[in-house]
């Protein structure tokens, strides 16, 4: 259950949890970055014959603080995007365009699509990276700062009609595109920006300083802008609105971002004589075409396809569990700020399972721990049905008692277990086949479609749920609740549309048969990718 859109992972992962290092090998980074894996391979801590010197992480905490601030930033919009949905719930929008909506959260599972070319065309004498990161945030305040104005028109907060789900869409869907091709750039500064012997703190700064913004833009927003939080914890006088609302929340981040991007532009240089003091690893760029032609050689291979196939479809089970029940609970009256607030004692299990988890995937046969999550991982789903069938007869005038909220957390944590089993087995799976020669870009095509395998289901899962559910107007003869316009001559006719049928219901028992049936017929082959030979998995072009 994603109690916000993308409250894990989902969409694209927004946060990268941590994977042991003992699954990852000293060959690879765990920093999703195109064309740097160079950077990180074993002999490269040694000049001229001579081990590099030891140095402390104190001389570089400057670069350690700006990191963390830059993956702050990029959590921000993804945080905002994922609130959207829960927003547009509450004001009774059509699961058809959630299911639009779903489409912000894409871009971060296809960024390796446009990833070469910022990898690869850069101005010299500005920066490679800066050469992308500054223009993106400055166009991130830009979009802010316009959507401070406006996205109270696009939702309607008028109360007249309801929201604007396209122009919410495009406009979301270019910040999520900007946040991904900021995280491109971010992530590959961070392999030069810090020395060799430091360069493992990149990937707790993208951890920490994504999921904190992600906090931020989410968790700490819905509770900031929800009248009744604020009225019940915050004020001792109640209010009509919240502390802030969501124009005033763009328009400080947007100052934020349009500031902080200068200082940035103007103060850190990307490539200073500083850097023979403490030796940098060294960059190597290929080209766009080559980088494109490596790809295709990638996913040309047998191995690499099956395996790819198997990861487009595994997630179809999940769909309805992980897209859907959030926004039902929403519907059925949970407060949205609460619900987020949930995610809150998630983050420790979050962090831990794993380090726990990796203990068990470490070895040669890690997606065992995948194969024996699944089944958990759909019987968790039809308890998510029940806890939505379940929540409305909970609901008191006051709202819904603590003992709810401990059922819903402990269904989220049992949840969390599987989801990361399955996660943690990928991951260390990816890590074990990927050439050494181009692991860089191998991992990051695995996780790409591995990411992309959760993205279109959750979408579909959304765009049917209105199809399959059925209504009838009650009260009025001879009236039905077939579509909008069926359904408002209903109310004008005296009567009321009643769900006979919900279809979240139709699709988590489907969702379950479907993933029932991939497990007992892929489940196993999935297993038996294991037992192929290394050099099934290398790709000959690298070479």
């Amino acid at each position: 259950m994603e109690l916000s859109e993308s409250i894990t992972h989902k969409n694209g992962r927004q946060r990268k949890p941590v994977v042991s290092n003992s699954d990852m090998g000293a060959r690879e980074s765990k920093l999703d970055v195109e064309g740097d894996e160079e950077a990180l391979l074993p002999n490269s801590n040694k000049t001229d014959g001579q081990a590099k010197a030891t140095h402390g992480i104190k001389g570089e905490l400057g670069n350690v603080a700006l990191l963390l601030f830059l993956y702050v930033l990029q959590g921000i919009p993804l945080g905002l995007a994922g609130s959207i949905p829960l927003i547009m719930q509450s004001k009774n929008v059509s699961y058809k365009d959630q299911a639009y909506f779903s489409f912000v959260f894409w871009p971060f599972s296809l960024k390796l699509f446009w990833a070469p070319l910022v990898d690869s065309l850069y101005l010299r004498q500005f920066g490679r990276r800066k050469s992308w990161l500054v223009p993106t945030q400055y166009l991130l305040g830009l979009f802010m700062l316009y959507l401070s104005v406006t996205v109270d028109g696009m939702l309607h907060t008028d109360g007249q009609k309801g929201p604007d789900v396209i122009t919410l869409t495009a406009v979301f869907f270019m910040l999520a595109f900007l946040a991904a091709t900021q995280d491109i750039a971010v992530d590959g500064w961070a392999l030069t920006m810090l020395s060799r012997e430091n360069v493992g703190y990149a990937s707790t700064c993208n951890s920490v300083g994504q999921t904190a913004g992600y906090f931020l833009g989410n968790v700490l927003f819905l509770a900031l802008e929800s009248a009744d939080f604020c009225n019940k914890y915050l004020r001792f006088e109640p209010q009509e609105r919240g502390i802030v609302t969501l124009s005033d929340f763009l328009f400080f981040w947007g100052i934020v971002f349009m500031v902080s991007t200068t200082l940035v532009a103007i103060l850190k240089k990307e490539n200073g004589k500083h850097h023979h003091t403490k030796k940098k690893p060294k960059e190597e760029t290929q080209s766009v075409m080559e980088t494109y032609k490596l790809l295709f050689s990638i996913i040309k291979m047998p191995t690499v396809f099956t395996f790819c196939a198997l990861l487009l479809t595994a997630k179809m089970g999940f769909s309805a569990a992980d897209a859907v029940t959030g926004l039902k609970l929403v519907e059925a009256g949970v407060p949205k700020e609460q619900l987020a607030l949930l995610a809150v004692p998630m983050v420790p299990l979050q962090i831990m399972l794993p380090l726990v988890i990796s203990k068990y995937t470490a070895g040669p046969r890690p997606l065992d721990i995948f194969y024996k999550a699944f089944p958990f991982r759909l019987l968790i789903g039809l308890e998510y049905a029940l806890l939505v069938w379940w929540t409305p007869s909970v609901r008191q005038e006051e709202g819904f008692p603590v003992y709810y909220y401990g059922v819903v957390l402990l269904s989220y944590a049992v949840h969390q277990v599987a989801l990361y089993s399955m996660y943690v087995a990928c991951m260390a799976f990816h890590a074990k086949v990927s050439d050494p020669m181009i692991g860089g870009t191998y991992m990051t095509l695995l996780n790409t479609v591995t990411n992309l395998g959760g993205n279109w289901p959750s979408t579909l899962a959304l765009w049917l749920v209105d199809p399959l559910t059925f209504k009838e107007c009650q009260g009025a003869p001879g009236q039905t609740c077939g579509s909008v316009e069926d359904a408002g001559l209903c109310v004008r006719e005296g009567g009321t549309c009643v769900t006979t049928l919900d279809g979240y219901y139709v699709e988590s028992v489907v969702c379950v048969v479907i993933g029932l049936c991939w497990w007992i017929f892929f489940g196993k082959k999935i297993k038996r990718l294991q037992q192929e030979s290394p050099s099934a998995w290398h790709c000959r072009v690298a070479k």
